[in-house]
């Protein structure tokens, strides 16, 4: 099967979206499928092409048995609400030349990954002048999200940009996502369930492990052994509610054996470093190194989850399927129906998104009791095993995706 990957963001050495896709895209390679990426230059989340890359021309690498041939694109220094729009629109424009180069070679699916949903167009229209199936996958409703969270405003923008939406997703083959709560929004848009696939977010669990010992990040960093570690990892952005991070770090200052390490790079960073100068319980690094990702994992005593009560329900975050694979417990701010709330109250505490005094209560209460944390760790770790397990899923997407392209 030839399968066309159409999307902006494609950076397997970090996460996030752009490691899905370069593990699906390797997945796929190595099980016999011939795989072409269309994609950006890799700039996420320091909105900062990253050195090696340029944006300002077509550029063409293999990759894990992969083509990958990348765009240009403009990117913002400072990201506002109609910069970013700009942003998209200038890689849905240089990515046409890249979709018709791919003419000749015809491939069975264009798989396009939505944010951005500006992409849709491009690929529908390859999609059917080539006879190829068109499938959209959905890791964020960016749409929703950007109007929930401030980033773009006005009743009628609102009403007309969702018609756009529901008219393009009409037109996809297929359509899948990450959560049971982001296919119902999907059915809400007018999908029928014929056209919808459950493709969750993944971890490889064999990479990612519970550590039989201390991590080696303590030693590193100058941690006591006996320290209780609260660990965000990710990235520092606008719907991660990071301030959060801060004010429960701030009430929990004179806790003795509570450290936080803060770990990420994106567009709230700065300002959440200025919230925590003065607080010698956190310490910040940068994003670590992917083959180094179980022991740096393995350094909470805690993962933290923070979420923004206007984004909770729109997403489910990616990085959560690492934090059950080291076999340790979450504090999560989700509300108890969403499936994110659901699966945090098997494996540690769901409180109110934006409420840092609970978070901080849950915090403090997991890190009083390290049997409760045991326990805790072995159900995120049963977890992902049973629902998250990178080739379990990826396995039945590959059937998935045979059928679709089999069907006229």
């Amino acid at each position: 099967m030839k399968v066309l990957v159409y999307g902006i963001n494609f950076a397997p050495e970090l996460t996030g979206i752009g490691k899905y896709t370069g593990e699906m895209v390797a997945w796929l390679a190595a099980h016999g499928h011939e795989v072409r990426v269309v994609t950006a230059p890799p700039y996420y989340p320091d909105w900062k092409v990253r050195p090696g890359y340029h944006a300002g021309r077509y550029t063409r690498h293999e990759w894990q048995g992969a083509q990958v041939l990348r765009t240009p694109l403009w990117v913002p220094r400072k990201v506002t609400g109609t910069k970013r729009l700009l942003h998209l629109a200038s890689f849905a424009a240089g990515s046409v030349p890249a979709l018709l180069a791919q003419w000749h070679w015809k491939p069975d699916v264009v798989w396009v990954t939505e944010p951005p949903l500006f992409c849709s167009p491009a690929a529908l229209a390859f999609a059917r002048l080539r006879s190829a199936k068109a499938w959209l996958h959905i890791q964020d409703y960016e749409v929703d999200a950007a109007f929930e969270l401030g980033l773009l405003k006005g009743v009628r923008t609102r009403a007309f940009v969702a018609a756009a939406e529901r008219w393009l997703m009409r037109r996809f083959d297929r359509i899948s996502t990450i959560s049971q709560r982001m296919l119902e929004r999907a059915r809400s848009k007018g999908t029928e369930d014929a056209r919808l696939v459950s493709l969750p977010n993944w971890a490889d669990v064999s990479a990612i492990q519970p550590l039989q010992g201390t991590s080696p990040y303590r030693a590193e960093l100058g941690i006591h052994p006996d320290a209780v570690v609260a660990l965000y990892s990710g990235n520092m952005g606008a719907k991660q509610g990071l301030e959060l991070l801060a004010e429960m770090a701030l009430m929990l200052k004179d806790q003795p054996g509570l450290e936080f390490v803060f770990c990420g790079n994106g567009a709230g960073r700065a300002e959440l470093v200025k919230r925590c100068e003065s607080l010698s319980n956190v310490r910040f690094l940068d994003l670590q190194p992917v083959e180094r990702l179980g022991d740096f994992l393995g350094l909470a005593d805690i993962h933290l989850l923070p979420q923004r009560a206007d984004a909770a329900d729109l997403v489910m975050p990616s990085k959560l399927t690492g934090m059950l694979s080291s076999g340790r417990p979450v504090v999560a701010g989700a509300r108890p129906e969403t499936e994110l709330g659901k699966v945090t109250a098997e494996c540690g505490i769901a409180v109110a998104p934006d409420d840092a005094k609970a978070f901080a209560q849950a915090v403090l209460a997991l890190a009083s009791q390290p049997e409760r944390r045991r326990e805790l760790g072995l159900q995120a770790r049963a977890v992902a095993e049973a629902r998250f397990d990178r080739d379990a899923v990826l396995a039945q997407f590959e059937r998935d995706m045979l059928a679709c392209a089999a069907r006229r």
